[in-house]
């Protein structure tokens, strides 16, 4: 079985991305996140670029490493220079990594026109500082910039600058799509051109994904004869990404039968959220193999399919990549997609089938309404309980109260204040509650919780994650329905939750009743024997 090394620049390249910035900690943190997963090349960052890829190179716990090794990046010297005067190969060599990835021109375009010199100096660059870091006790890799373009333009030029890093003793030669402009046909022929002109060299391939093909342009080079691919985590990158590890390595491993990373594949999933939450992105839920809509069946006819073999409807086994497979509910869901949903919940068990077709009626109604059940699973199961009458009930709401007030701080500054009341009943004790917050919502979420907190201290454990809100019918403007998300967590676990209404505070406020309700249910909260009706505002 053929072995592919992945080479991950999620720290380098994919630091880069719009909207990501890494700390000295977070790069600590990925690190053994990668090394964990059994990528063979961490690329922690450019020694001298900044004060933080400096601070990891110097913190980086080399010796607990089990799976990885460390690379720094940078480029070859400057034009018409002494590699031993140069502050770039000189911050290499003093970096603690032993494996150095460095960067040279293979395009003759860019040679004369970003480095303004010969194409004849531009080979002398890359064999000195190849040769002077060699000489310095560190290993090699060679990105190849540009290549396929520049093959495209010049190919005589661009296996010379291959052939010249291969010859000064560079341990592997990456092809570069740095534009991220080819398509697969095109990398897999110039791929094996260079593979047939060098064929002592280990290649590897670094894609962009400006054309939406970095994944498909790696494995037509992996096709040709490549054995090391460069990418990030999430495809994480300048412009429109890298090539994403995420995909990449089951397609390798599962569809082509290599040896990638072997049983540490069941772990992808949960390293792909882990370092989005760490990037301070959102996983995109649609994302092949490791999103949360993955393996998710909405239509019956697939629930249905994938009840009796899941191979009707799902290309692997979820659990294979560590993923899980989900049926959503909706108006569109048939009784298979509720029995499969049904079976997951954690309060409620053995539902007849007269039941179910009661639930489906009753999701129908409230989605007509603009109610979605598919991310609020936490609303679902309460939803659940009241068409069964098994609902339990922890306070009984009367109402609640929200005004705004503008304070003048000065000419030029104002604060606006937000009061909530709420008025619930609990054992027949009728508790008010006032108090501010920053905003309507967060006002109500802190009256609500102090009129129960004595009753309910475990409300204290309860944090509100996330908070979105849609409108659903923009023509109807300020009077539109609006539907409102809360993520919800009591520091182990989380849930979703809905509400819908015209006014925005009374569907935040149903959904936040709704995560308060399932929260105490987890945390195994004594309900009261009475009738809830639904609450008013004042």
């Amino acid at each position: 079985m053929r072995h592919i090394e992945i080479y991950d620049t999620t720290l380098r390249d994919g630091a880069q991305s719009e909207g990501i910035n890494y700390s000295v900690s977070d790069k600590l943190k990925i690190i053994k996140k990668l090394d964990n997963l059994g990528v063979h090349y961490i690329e922690a960052g450019w020694p001298g670029a900044n004060p933080v890829d400096n601070e990891v190179f110097n913190q980086i716990d080399y010796d607990s490493l089990k799976n990885a090794q460390i690379t720094a990046f940078g480029c070859t010297r400057k034009p018409n220079t002494n590699e031993a005067d140069d502050n770039v190969l000189k911050m290499l060599v003093n970096s603690k990594a032993k494996i150095i990835t460095i960067f040279g021109k293979s395009w003759d375009f860019q040679v004369t026109e970003a480095l303004n010199t010969t194409l004849e100096e531009n080979l002398n660059m890359i064999e000195g500082s190849i040769s002077y870091l060699i000489k310095n006790n560190k290993e090699v890799f060679f990105d190849c910039e540009h290549f396929f373009d520049g093959y495209k333009a010049n190919p005589e030029y661009a296996i010379a600058v291959a052939k010249a890093a291969h010859q000064a003793g560079a341990k592997r030669i990456i092809l570069c799509d740095t534009n991220g402009g080819c398509i697969n046909n095109e990398v897999y022929k110039i791929t094996k051109s260079v593979v047939s002109e060098i064929p002592s060299a280990l290649i590897g391939i670094h894609a962009h994904n400006d054309s939406d093909l970095a994944i498909a342009n790696s494995i037509a080079s992996i096709d040709a004869g490549a054995s090391q691919v460069q990418g990030c985590i999430n495809g994480y990158g300048e412009r429109c990404g890298n090539t994403n590890i995420c995909s990449i390595i089951p397609n390798l491993q599962l569809k082509k039968d290599f040896n990638v990373i072997g049983e540490n594949i069941s772990k992808l999933s949960d390293t792909a959220r882990q370092i989005a939450e760490i990037s301070n992105k959102s996983l995109q839920s649609s994302m092949p193999y490791v999103g949360r809509s993955a393996f998710a069946h909405k239509a019956g006819v697939h629930a249905s399919g994938v009840r009796k073999n899941s191979q009707t409807y799902e290309h692997i086994d979820p659990s294979v990549v560590g993923n899980m497979r989900r049926f959503l509910v909706s108006d569109q869901a048939g009784s298979a997609s509720i029995k499969e949903r049904l079976n997951s919940l954690k309060f409620i068990q053995n539902v007849s089938d007269e039941d179910v077709k009661k639930i489906i009626e009753e999701i129908k109604k409230l989605e007509w309404k603009g109610f979605a059940f598919e991310g609020a699973d936490a609303s679902f199961e309460i939803l659940v309980m009241k068409v069964l009458n098994k609902q339990p009930n922890f306070f009984n709401i009367l109402g609640f109260r929200v005004i705004g007030d503008t304070i003048t701080l000065s000419e030029v500054n104002r604060k606006t204040i937000s009061e909530a009341s709420v008025k619930i009943e609990i054992e027949n004790e009728i508790i008010h509650t006032v108090s501010e917050g920053d905003g309507p919502v967060n006002a109500l979420d802190r009256a609500l919780r102090k009129a129960i907190v004595e009753k309910y201290p475990e409300v204290l454990q309860f944090k509100l994650d996330d908070f979105k809100v849609r409108i659903l019918d923009s023509k109807d403007a300020t009077a539109a329905q609006v539907r409102v998300t809360i993520e919800s967590s009591d520091g182990i676990r989380k849930w979703d939750t809905v509400g819908v209404s015209e006014n925005v505070i009374e569907a935040s406020y149903m959904a936040i009743v709704d995560s308060i309700f399932y929260g105490l249910m987890l945390q195994g909260a004594k309900s009261i024997e009475f009738s809830m009706p639904s609450c008013k505002t004042v």
